[in-house]
């Protein structure tokens, strides 16, 4: 059986390559800008509980990225973070190859194509802190490969799709042989200014399999950006209840002449989750709850400035949380205010 799904896998692997146009002897080969890209991020705060009247400064991010060409089919991406909150995190890297202008294979260490707001790096952040969803139930990196594809449609709209296999195990740990792999895809469908993303998600960060369903719709219009996201997340065999997540928010930029900025907006947030397990099991072999149900409010508003590549964000936000009557909320998971500064090139 297994010499059968080999030998088809070949067949289909030939069947793809075999129908890649090749460029002819005559025809002259495209020209490529090899010189590297690079960009980066800091991302500096003050953070305040309003509670307890304890705060705290960070650097929350100091990341820098490569990338570029090596040819009009091959590119490539890394990026590390030297400052995640005072560790140094690689995060990206990545290659890829356009089999066809539509089809493309990637492989490397990248986030899994499942979500939305997980997908916002922090130098596109709308909020100084991530929904739950993007930063506590979907925040998925994995060493592994996927193919994407473009339809072809109608001007004023796109379909791409995506699907991917991963080692189930965290990306420090790559020399663990496995029988069982992650798997995550996509579906991303924009007609005019509408957005509308659907996706699956299996993993096994233990021996509990996970099985996650989420979808969003975004709507873009002059200044304005509302969005809504739901996550569904399943442990088998009964390991654990049920993890639902919400979240949506909208955001209204318009310009001004304030000194240096050249915009401004306001955000407001409602996001939300019930008590979540990260998949673990415990020394007596049980999954239990990692984080506790709660929902919260956020208001905050942004000062911008922007010319060319250049992008600096100054953010104030407050954030109001709401948990069961029984919680014991730490300190710094509760009410709290944000200042960060955000710059990125």
């Amino acid at each position: 059986m297994l010499s059968i799904r080999f030998r088809c896998l070949c067949l289909l692997i030939i069947s793809i390559i075999t129908a890649i146009p090749s460029a002819t002897a005559g025809e002259e080969k495209e020209k490529t800008d090899l010189t590297p890209q690079l960009h980066g991020v800091l991302r500096p705060r003050w953070e305040m509980d309003t509670k307890g009247g304890e705060s705290r400064f960070q650097l929350r991010d100091a990341r820098l990225s490569v990338n570029g060409k090596l040819s009009p089919e091959i590119d490539y991406f890394f990026q590390t973070n030297f400052c995640d909150r005072g560790k140094i995190l690689f995060l990206d890297g990545w290659g890829r190859i356009a089999l066809t202008p539509a089809l493309k294979l990637q492989a490397g260490q990248f986030r899994l194509p499942f979500g939305t707001d997980c997908f916002r790096a922090p130098a596109n952040y709308i909020f100084a802190n991530r929904s739950f969803i993007g930063g506590t139930m979907n925040n998925v990196r994995g060493v592994g490969a996927k193919l994407s594809y473009s339809f072809a449609l109608p001007e004023s709209s796109s379909l791409l799709v995506e699907a991917g296999a991963f080692n189930p195990t965290v990306m420090s740990e790559q020399n663990v042989w496995v029988k069982d792999m992650a798997f995550a895809g996509k579906a991303l469908y924009s007609v005019g200014n509408v957005q509308l993303s659907f996706g699956a998600e299996t993993l096994l960060p233990d021996s509990i399999r996970i099985n996650s369903l989420t979808g969003s719709a975004t709507w873009t219009c002059g200044g304005w950006t509302v969005e809504g996201e739901y996550i569904n997340k399943h442990y088998t065999n009964g390991a654990y209840k049920s993890a639902h997540g919400y979240n949506v928010f909208a955001d209204y930029a318009f310009p001004v002449k304030a000194g240096m900025f050249n915009q401004a907006s306001v955000q407001a947030r409602f996001d939300g989750m019930t008590d979540h397990s990260n998949g673990i099991r415990n020394d007596s072999g049980k999954l239990t709850k990692t984080h506790p149900a709660r929902n919260r409010i956020t208001v905050g508003g942004t000062l911008t400035y922007t010319y060319k590549a250049v992008h600096c964000d100054l953010r104030l936000d407050y954030e109001k949380y709401f948990y069961h009557h029984d919680a014991v909320v730490a300190t710094g998971a509760g009410d709290k205010i944000c200042a960060e500064m955000v710059i990125r090139f």
